[in-house]
């Protein structure tokens, strides 16, 4: 394949060979090459897909039916009562159908891999299926059948608060232990299923015991796979954490787990200088969900601290209110333009980077091949080949100089960017169309009829 114009590791080249193996992943890469007369000519720029590094994708049962106030307040807390309810009805059958329309909706929104941080684990009664990974496989087929690459993290989650023995009864279909989770991740692991890998995870400090997080731990020593935890989402939660244990919850992980570039901290909204400088230390990285934090009420994250810190940075779509990158990256940098009263917070033209969404797509880019556990990521070779083919026909790229493709896919809005989508060597969207959208649609819909009562 030959594009004019493609995202390589130093931004936009011209003129560029791109050449899939039969493995899936990119043999050939080249920049300067005229179109050779046999080449497949793409019909626009080029940029790599990215990794949604946070996901909960039955929660797209609920993306926009909790936007009604029905009591004095409505905050994280009384929103994650009503998740509850949708998590404790749906079935295997349902999740993998409300799962495959996200999926095909993440494709359609510039995302080629996406990590389910997967806590839904038993049978309504909170008793393990007779395969404990039905609802994991159940992610499994409709990634699938969307096409979509896929990293599972079975979750660590055995309690409901900090002092809490146990979990509650409306948390009955989440329970699982460090052991539970490290079979769960072997097993997926092994499966041999294309575009499938594993990783584990820690929900968050309140919901698992520090002898616990130790456990898995100790049973993933040699994993070098990703492992994720939520933390410092909410207020509340650092001052639970504090008073539980005299620690911040970033600061504990600082103190007592063994952090390093396996780990990813999910939310990280509420941290302080010395939290950051930790984490940067460690070598973790960040996960940010601007869209789900905004909508939760969660806060801002001090995106410049750990920018200025050189800590991975990625990006999630968390609850599925938002399910394109480029929302995404453009929520991050306005979030910091609203709370500090200035533009372009994200760039660093003293670093030569005077772009704020080449800047923050960079980071994004590398920092969600890290999530997912891939070493190599983008258009490189030995990387999966995955591609995004942008059209310029789109509404808000008409008339936009080369140069400033991306600054508008990310900053001018609405449009439909993506003409072509490619995962693994194989075209999944082509013109806009994906083959199997009207199908995942059909099985979507009923499953909607039942869980958005």
């Amino acid at each position: 394949m030959w594009a004019a114009q493609a995202w390589l590791q130093d931004g936009w080249q011209a003129d560029v060979l791109l050449r899939p193996g039969a493995d899936g992943r990119w043999a050939e890469v080249r920049a300067g090459v005229p179109c050779p007369p046999d080449a497949h000519r793409l019909a626009g720029p080029v940029l790599p897909g990215l990794v949604d590094a946070h996901s909960h994708a039955f929660q797209r049962a609920m993306a926009g039916l909790a936007e009604r106030r029905d009591s004095g307040e409505d905050d994280f807390w009384s929103w994650r009562d009503r998740m509850y309810r949708v998590a404790l009805r749906i079935s295997p059958g349902q999740l993998r159908a409300v799962a495959a329309q996200l999926y095909v909706e993440l494709l359609r929104g510039g995302y080629t891999q996406v990590c389910e941080f997967h806590y839904l684990q038993h049978t309504p009664d909170g008793r393990p299926y007779d395969d404990p990974l039905a609802l994991s496989w159940a992610l499994a087929d409709a990634a699938a059948q969307a096409g979509i690459g896929l990293t599972v993290m079975p979750v660590l989650y055995e309690r409901a608060g900090f002092t809490q023995p146990g979990l509650r009864e409306d948390q009955r279909r989440f329970r699982s232990s460090a052991q539970d989770v490290w079979q769960a991740a072997q097993a997926l692991a092994a499966s041999g299923r294309p575009l499938l890998n594993a990783g584990v995870a820690v929900h968050s400090l309140r919901a698992a015991a520090p002898e616990s997080i130790a456990t898995l731990e100790r049973l993933a020593e040699s994993f070098d796979g990703p492992i994720h935890v939520h933390v410092a989402e909410q207020l509340r939660e650092v001052a639970d954490c504090q008073a539980a244990t005299g620690l911040r919850p970033i600061e504990w992980l600082a103190h007592h787990a063994r952090l390093d570039a396996r780990w990813q901290l999910v939310h990280a909204t509420h941290s302080t200088r010395e939290e950051i400088e930790a984490v940067a230390a460690s070598g973790a990285g960040v996960v940010l969900c601007p869209s789900t934090e905004a909508n939760l009420g969660d806060g801002l994250a001090d995106l410049p601290g750990w920018l200025a810190a050189g800590v991975p940075l990625a990006i999630g779509s968390d609850s599925q209110v938002t399910r394109a990158w480029p929302e995404e990256l453009r929520w991050l940098d306005y979030g910091q333009r609203l709370a500090l009263r200035q533009r372009n917070v994200s760039a660093a033209p003293e670093r030569c980077q005077p772009g704020t969404a080449a800047r923050l797509f960079k980071l994004a880019q590398q920092a969600g091949a890290r999530a997912a556990g891939f070493a190599r990521w983008g258009l490189v070779p030995g990387a999966r080949a995955d591609a995004l083919v942008v059209d310029l026909s789109s509404p808000n790229l008409l008339g936009v100089p080369a140069s400033h493709v991306l600054d508008a896919l990310v900053f001018s809005s609405p449009g439909r960017p993506w003409r072509d989508v490619m995962v693994g060597g194989r075209w999944v969207v082509a013109d806009h169309r994906h083959d199997g959208a009207a199908a995942v649609a059909r099985e979507f819909v009923p499953a909607m009829e039942l869980l958005g009562r």
